[in-house]
């Protein structure tokens, strides 16, 4: 383990470490036949209210999970199902192979102990589908019914939990008479434990898909018992989490959409039930919603910014619907440090926000001042992209700043990330520093955006500049290394210690090269003209742009691009180049731009 991430442990929040260690210190209790018999107690005839489900599942991926395969977080697991539905509930017998398989890792277990594949079992229908979902139940109650350190933490217990109770009606259907009291009395149990949980442990939007299944057990379950509590932690959490532009606090899109659809959830079972909306709830449903607009490009996917995929267009629109909180893509986001601009066909979306607090980190990739340019339905400048189910080495190198459309220094990460299994990610040293604006002129747009992250190791600033030109078709750039206080009209705070990091980090390690990225869509194709000097590029639908820059060498390397859910062979540009060390012009400037060409 990197010292640096033993630093960054002893810097987070003192609240945070205590109340991991509490959270660890309960585990050591939840594993003894106390917890077991504390857990036991009525388990009430039927579910009370049962809400109705209306996200669909996938029927692909249902008749997969009946015929024994199982793909979960980029990582399938086949299985022998040995169905057989005269016999519903003793068919399907998995056992640790399934629910323990080390080979699949975390986020794969995760997800198949959440039990949120069950609206995909829903969607296959008839008596098969239903059978195996029973089996599975009781299966996962033989092997797992009681605390297990991943099954029962507290997100994945709020999921399953939810997931349970949602599709209650259809597991039940012609199940036999014996799988009634076995199921309820296990979701009982579930449901104990979550109502006494607490925080769990958990932050971030985990904490809030906890509160989710706090309020669907206490409304389904124990007749409201409990739920004004549930909905004043609700509230206090949601005002912490979304922030007063409406994203999200994590400042990933895909965290968005997922924090929007538990908000919506929370606020329709709530109507179900009869019971009052909070208002903070409802304010933060209105705001979120146009700020997830914000982050989806002409192709009705998401952008690819902190741990994010394309995810499915229709699915957004659903969220997006069912929310019904009208509101135009925000431009700009300046608490959650996002800007969006539109012109004519083509849309430049900028990550030009400093990285999230302390307990919002797990989805904190290093890309600032990163962008993402579309034209039309066709994405053309992207981010590699990420999600759950990479494995360790993946996922730290899509992590990285080179796996981002931004500047890196000397092959090093402008925010220093440390991931570990059950602790959740920690940053190091990170950009303390960072603005965005946006001002229009005659039709055009600018961006300009700064980072100090590249302060403490090599004394510069990273600032980068865009200029998309009426009509857009015509997206200029210029990223520059310039130390602190030498910095122009735009001088970052603090000058007196930024000075002092300056001389240090040019003494300590005195940088030599920079790259520039710029990742390609797969479905971009390019090729270097005029001698190396430029770039054509064509999108799929023969559309061309051209790249040039100067200040640095062009080149076009091989990418990937994680995107769509699977691993795609893309390429990028990388412009490189030497950094000057010495004297008042210490630093580097490139300039580039990237403008439609005529049809041939």
């Amino acid at each position: 383990m990197p010292f640096g991430w033993y630093l960054a442990i002893a810097r987070r929040p003192v609240a945070r470490n205590l109340g991991a260690l509490a959270y660890g210190l309960r585990s050591l209790y939840y594993a003894t036949s106390l917890h077991e018999l504390a857990l036991s107690g009525r388990t009430p005839a039927g579910l009370g209210f049962v809400p109705i489900d209306p996200w669909p599942g996938n029927a692909g991926r249902g008749r997969a999970i009946m015929e024994g395969r199982f793909f979960f977080a980029g990582h399938a697991l086949t299985m022998e199902p040995g169905v057989d539905p005269e016999r519903p509930g003793l068919a399907f017998e998995g056992g640790p192979a399934l629910w323990a398989a080390p080979e699949a890792g975390r986020d794969w277990l995760a997800e198949l102990h959440s039990f949120a594949w069950l609206r995909d079992l829903k969607v296959a229908g008839g008596l098969p589908a239903r059978a195996v979902a029973r089996a599975l139940i009781l299966d996962w109650i033989a092997h797992y019914g009681r605390w297990r350190r991943l099954a029962w933490r507290p997100d994945i217990l709020a999921y399953r939990v939810t997931a349970l109770i949602s599709n209650a009606d259809f597991i039940g259907q012609s199940a036999a008479p014996g799988f009634a009291p076995a199921f309820l009395k296990s979701l009982t149990r579930q449901a104990r434990h979550l109502m006494r949980a607490g925080n769990g442990g958990v932050t971030g939007a985990r904490r809030l898909t906890l509160l989710k299944g706090q309020v669907f057990a206490s409304l389904a379950l124990f007749g409201g018992r409990g739920i004004g509590r549930i909905l004043k932690r609700l509230e206090r959490e949601v005002a912490r989490q979304v922030l007063t532009d409406g994203g999200h606090v994590e400042r990933s899109p895909a965290q968005q959409l997922n924090v929007l659809r538990d908000l919506v959830d929370i606020r329709e079972i709530l109507a179900q039930a009869g019971q009052p909306v909070p208002l903070g709830l409802q304010a933060a449903i209105d705001r979120m919603a146009p700020m997830l607009r914000c982050f989806r490009h002409g192709d009705g996917g998401l952008a690819l910014f902190n741990d994010s995929a394309e995810g499915e267009s229709w699915l957004i629109d659903m969220a997006l619907t069912r929310a019904d909180a009208p509101g135009k893509p925000l431009p700009s986001a300046p608490h959650t440090g996002f800007q969006r601009v539109t012109v004519n066909r083509t849309l430049l979306i900028a990550d030009m926000g400093a990285p999230p607090p302390p307990g919002a980190r797990d989805h904190t990739f290093a890309g600032t001042l990163s962008m993402e340019m579309s034209v039309g339905k066709e994405r053309l400048i992207v981010n590699c992209g990420g999600g759950p189910g990479l494995g360790a080495s993946w996922r730290q190198a899509l992590r990285a700043s080179a796996a981002h459309s931004t500047l890196t220094l000397a092959d090093t990460n402008s925010t220093e990330i440390f991931e570990s299994p059950g602790t959740g990610s920690e940053i190091g040293k990170h950009p303390t520093e960072v603005t965005g604006r946006m001002a229009e002129a005659d039709g055009a747009v600018w961006l300009t955006g700064r980072h100090n992250g590249y302060v403490g190791g090599f004394g510069l600033i990273h600032e980068r500049r865009l200029w998309l030109a009426p009509g857009g078709e015509e997206l200029r750039g210029e990223d520059l290394l310039l130390p602190p206080g030498m910095t122009g009209p735009a001088r970052a705070g603090r000058d007196g210690e930024d000075r002092k990091s300056a001389i240090w980090g040019w003494r300590r390690n005195r940088p030599k090269v920079f790259h520039l990225r710029f990742h390609l869509h797969p479905g971009v194709s390019a090729s270097l003209v005029h001698d190396g000097a430029a770039a054509l590029l064509r999108l799929p639908s023969g559309d061309g742009w051209q790249f040039r820059a100067e200040g640095g060498n062009i080149a076009l390397e091989d990418s990937v691009y994680l995107g769509s859910g699977e691993v795609k062979r893309s390429g990028q540009i990388v412009v490189s180049g030497g950094v000057t060390a010495e004297g008042p012009r210490s630093g580097a400037v490139v300039r580039w731009s990237i403008k439609r060409v005529a049809e041939q």
